[in-house]
């Protein structure tokens, strides 16, 4: 009997997905491409002399031009830094009239004849040029037929590849950790030193190895502008053109030597000037979860951090809060000291709008401010003492965790060692201070997000501003990070805005709950009575309640979605209310009840999820709005309910609570 044959695998590495072959239509032009890049350069290896190499590249013209060209080409690299990095970060960060025309002379250089831009600097910078005759007087400077005509050529062509590749990794580069840095009271000075640069430095490595490797191999412009004079203006461009004529042999062996520096720039960036920088953060192995215990609280020679706390609210350091914001947020804020207020709302209501209003962050929307007496309407964000928290908490990820949690007391002048010891503090207040000297890369989403809160928390803000700060938390951990959180607002000389979508948070932390919804505040009240009198549908059903608009007409309501539903309070003809119903108060039942119910109505199960103990079964149905109840397991058991199964549900009237809007 023959075995059947099985294909052999192909060879790792070799593995292609369905549908991944390469058209032949494209994949021939490609490699005639290829071929065409590869053979100047396959000429120059095949011409070169590889014995007489050696005596080519030591040379005494040679080895002074070689010299003359790596002092020009660093000399353009360093103008190119000093001139260029402002020039790609305003190009990137700021609006202005006529960007467009900047970004094109930027870009002019490189599409530019090398010869044309010698001309071009000759008319701006020659003796007879517009700016030449000047500096000659004052200065007594002579750009042409000097080395500093040669640096100054090779820094028109070379530094725009340093602000294009710089200014596109600034694009890449999210403001969100700037504007972090600049709530923790830093300067914009000190952001660009301390948060801008280090961030984008392998974009900035990129380009200005680029630039510098552009400067080396420049002659167009040099030529033109600065003459060919040896020892002065002859770099090895020009000694390549010169040694053409006179010794074809050595030209080669000086070509091969650029060409070399060339490809080892190139194959050290590997493709970084595209922009396509390995995500180191991507790359590195991420804790595994949240469910590591958090370590204890120090108790060393420390104070605990609950009485350093205690001790920066002293009385006089009280700061109540008055903010008026206008634009697409509408609205008036007042609260004493120590007060927190949960912000709630839908998606888009202008929630994290507010917030970056109030740290002057936003076009948006304008808030005038005031804390304690200080009108801080007109200072710029890290003058203002307020401290934000963002939804993803952005870490610093070229800093360590206590690095990170040190930043806002560094930026305000602390001291390094007194700064530190703070941040470990709060570090270890809120169960990481084992994982201080780890980078954020190495965090979890829930780590990383209580390092994030240790940093805003250690500032010490007048006005503390949280979005959604403990979303990533598991459920223990929150819970752990909510009554550390609680215990510093108690103390807490200013006033803290949490936004939130999770109620326990809204209840448990927030003395007043801010509803919002299109920017507009639809209700400023005590969690007790935002819960009890929600005035808000979106509101209403995130504390687990089902809430039908209608408006009223007589002993019913006629809902906005359709139907009517029968309440047991009056309100006025016309009256526009939100019917709030309880899922407990919601019957399910196979049959139509009979009985007391008046609001009885068919439907479909669409959903049944947990909720603790309960069920929550989503019940649809044509003649009202989507309906929630809640039900004991054993009662769905009973019931048979599954998704799909047709039921009635009922709802008496005097479950029904009105609030009129």
């Amino acid at each position: 009997m023959r075995r059947p044959r099985t294909a052999a695998a192909p060879p790792a590495g070799r593995l292609r997905a369905p549908g991944t072959r390469t058209p032949v239509a494209l994949a021939v032009p490609a490699l005639v491409a290829v071929a065409f890049l590869l053979m100047p350069l396959v000429g120059i290896l095949a011409r070169t002399t590889w014995s007489d190499l050696g005596t080519h590249l030591t040379s005494p013209g040679v080895l002074e031009a070689l010299r003359l060209s790596l002092l020009v080409s660093f000399w353009a690299l360093g103008l190119s830094l000093l001139l260029g990095v402002p020039l790609a970060w305003l190009l990137a960060r700021v609006s202005f009239p006529g960007k467009a025309l900047v970004r094109s002379l930027v870009l002019l250089p490189m599409v530019l004849p090398p010869t044309v831009g010698g001309v071009a600097l000759l008319l701006g910078f020659g003796r007879r040029g517009l700016l030449g005759p000047w500096l000659e007087d004052t200065f007594g400077i002579v750009l042409p037929f000097h080395t500093s005509g040669a640096v100054v050529a090779a820094t028109f062509v070379a530094m725009p590849f340093l602000v294009i590749s710089l200014e596109g990794t600034l694009a890449g580069l999210r403001p969100r950790y700037e504007e972090t840095a600049a709530s923790l009271g830093a300067s914009p000075v000190r952001v660009f030193r301390t948060v801008t640069l280090p961030m984008v430095a392998p974009g900035l490595a990129a380009g200005a190895a680029l630039t510098w490797a552009r400067a080396l191999g420049e002659f167009g412009a040099t030529i033109t502008f600065a003459g060919n004079l040896p020892g002065t203006t002859q770099t090895l461009p020009l000694q390549v053109y010169l040694l053409l004529q006179d010794s074809p042999e050595a030209a080669t062996s000086v070509s091969l030597l650029l060409l070399a520096i060339a490809m080892a720039v190139l194959i050290c960036l590997r493709g970084r000037w595209t922009g396509a920088t390995t995500d180191r953060a991507a790359r590195s192995a991420r804790a595994a979860d949240d469910t590591v215990p958090p370590a204890p609280p120090t108790t060393g020679v420390h104070p605990p951090v609950a009485q350093s706390v205690a001790q920066s609210a002293a009385p006089q350091e009280r700061w109540p809060l008055h903010a008026e914001v206008t634009g697409f947020n509408q609205l008036t804020l007042d609260a004493e000291p120590g007060t927190t207020i949960a912000v709630v709302g839908p998606n888009g209501a202008g929630k994290t709008t507010l917030l970056r209003a109030l740290l002057g962050l936003t076009p948006r929307a304008r808030a005038a401010l005031r804390l304690g007496d200080t009108d801080v309407s007109a200072l710029p964000p890290h003058r203002r003492g307020v401290a934000w928290v963002p939804q993803d908490g952005a870490l610093f990820p070229h800093l360590s965790a206590l690095t990170n949690t040190a930043y806002g007391l560094r930026a305000h002048g602390t001291p390094r060692a007194e700064a530190r010891r703070a941040a470990q503090q709060w570090l270890d207040r809120l169960g990481v201070g084992h994982l201080a000297h780890r980078k954020p890369a190495q965090l979890s989403g829930g780590q990383a997000q209580r390092v994030a809160l240790a940093r805003a928390l250690a500032a010490r803000p007048r006005l503390l501003l949280l979005d959604e700060p403990l979303a990533a938390l598991d459920q223990t951990t929150r819970a752990h990070v909510r009554h550390t959180l609680r215990g510093h607002l108690a103390g807490f000389g200013g006033v803290c805005l949490i936004v939130t979508h999770d109620p326990v948070e809204a209840v448990s932390l927030a003395d007043r709950v801010l509803v919002l919804d299109g920017g507009r505040a639809l209700q400023d009240a005590p969690p007790a009575e935002v819960t009890r009198h929600p005035r808000s549908p979106w509101v209403a059903r995130m504390l687990g309640r089902n809430a039908w608009p209608g408006t009223a007409t007589g002993d019913r309501l006629a809902l906005a979605d359709g139907g009517h539903l029968v309440v047991a309070d009056q309100l006025p003809d016309g009256a526009q209310a939100l019917a709030i119903i309880a899922p407990e108060a919601v019957s399910v039942h196979l049959d139509k009840p009979a009985g007391s119910p008046r609001n009885v109505w068919p439907g479909t199960v669409r959903e049944i999820t947990s909720a603790g103990s309960r069920l929550r079964i989503l019940v649809t149905s044509h003649q009202a709005p989507d309906l929630v109840a809640e039900i004991t397991p054993s009662a769905a058991l009973e019931l048979g309910l599954a998704d799909g199964v047709s039921v009635w549900t009922s709802v008496k009237a005097t479950e029904v609570s009105l609030v009129t809007l």
